[in-house]
């Protein structure tokens, strides 16, 4: 499967390139361009999720992502109106819409599905390094290992992780990054503390790589603050498989319990009385040590259910805010209102502008790779 590591090249790519249209958009006279980073971060993380799930098949999956955030478009709309019950069951003009694009993405899917398990024999043979894609289907082929008898990945399953993988992969981490963007904003202090260490490690030009990303500690710990402040998933929900005893509460089998992220996330007991600030320091000695208890920190969940695209995630999210922190300078435009709202995730309700000033590259010399 292509690894986050063999993706690197690709995403530092598209983020260059998205910086390089950033200075082109620029104001001859100021240097400057305003930019809402919550719709321009979505190109860069749809990138890296459509390599990650297809790999060789990209230009394909690609097409079909397109459809797929049209499809999400209309979910966010039908999400902000009041609930009315069968309603999403009438023939409107926009629940038609919207199921003839969930039409034509399956097909689209099952069509290069089919491709793919054709073209599996000679991957096989050719010793291909196998996506996301790849491997579901291998799995639907190969069946249980050792004779252990399992259910089979049918091609529908194949269909939804698909769709589920881009929804998960795309908005959570776009989310990050913009509200990564926004809090640097705010915080000019540490927007110059994060600058000076990706240029003292990375340089001022060159795409950073993975042994580079990996000493980004003062990165690492505005990432961590900024998904404990702006949790992508504000809670999530679990099932107890089996009765069992939580905190001396006895909790049936099948009861499903809803986890607040954002809740555990504010909660000044396990934070401290500055829970509600931004201070990326209390993430100096690692995860386990920033509140009173090691597991107050679950942006991505804890456990066996701990989401799959977590490396991934903080991967791209450290080398997108390590190449601007290379190239711009930026503070929160007047328009910007601070608004954090739950549409499915938690996002800024009004767009996030943020203005962009380039960096002279001379400031710093390059460290070549």
């Amino acid at each position: 499967m292509a690894t986050p590591q063999m993706l690197l090249p690709f995403i530092g790519k598209t983020v260059v390139d998205m910086a390089e249209k950033w200075v082109t958009m620029a104001d001859p006279a100021s240097g400057e361009v305003e930019i809402d980073v919550s719709e321009w971060f979505q190109i860069v993380t749809e990138d890296a999720i459509t390599r990650t799930a297809f790999g060789r098949s990209y230009e394909d999956g690609k097409a079909v992502f397109k459809l797929q955030t049209q499809l999400m478009a209309f979910a966010s709309e039908a999400f902000r109106k009041v609930f009315i019950p069968g309603y999403r069951f009438l023939p409107t003009k926009k629940n038609t819409s919207s199921w003839k694009l969930d039409k034509e993405i399956r097909k689209n899917l099952v069509t290069l599905i089919g491709r793919r398990q054709e073209a599996t024999d000679d991957e096989r043979l050719q010793g291909c390094a196998k996506d996301l894609l790849g491997l579901m289907i291998n799995a639907s082929s190969n069946g249980g290992r050792r004779g252990q008898p399992v259910s089979p990945i049918t091609v529908n399953d194949i269909v939804e992780e698909c769709k589920t993988f881009f929804f998960a992969g795309k908005q959570t981490t776009s989310n990050l990054l913009t509200w990564t963007t926004v809090v640097l904003a705010m915080h000019p202090e540490w927007q110059e503390r994060a600058r000076h260490e990706v240029l003292e490690v990375c340089g001022a030009h060159d795409i950073p790589c993975r042994e580079q990303l990996a000493k980004l500690k003062t990165v690492s710990m505005i990432l961590n603050e900024t998904l404990r402040l702006y949790p992508p998933a504000v809670a999530t929900v679990r099932r107890a498989k089996s009765d069992v005893v939580l905190g001396g509460y006895h909790i049936p089998r099948d009861t499903e319990l809803l986890i607040p992220i954002m809740a555990v996330h504010h909660d000044a007991r396990l934070w401290g009385p500055d829970a509600t600030q931004f201070n990326p320091a209390r993430f100096a000695d690692g995860v386990a040590r920033a509140a009173k208890h090691p597991t107050a920190f679950i942006p991505f969940g804890l456990g066996a259910r701990m989401c799959i695209g977590q490396n991934l995630a903080l991967l791209e999210a450290k080398l997108t805010v390590a190449i601007i922190l290379q190239r711009f300078e930026f503070r929160l435009s007047p328009k910007y209102v601070h608004a954090p709202t739950v549409l499915m995730l938690l996002h800024p309700q009004y767009g996030a502008p943020v203005i962009f000033r380039s960096r002279p590259s001379s400031q710093t010399p390059d460290h070549r790779l």
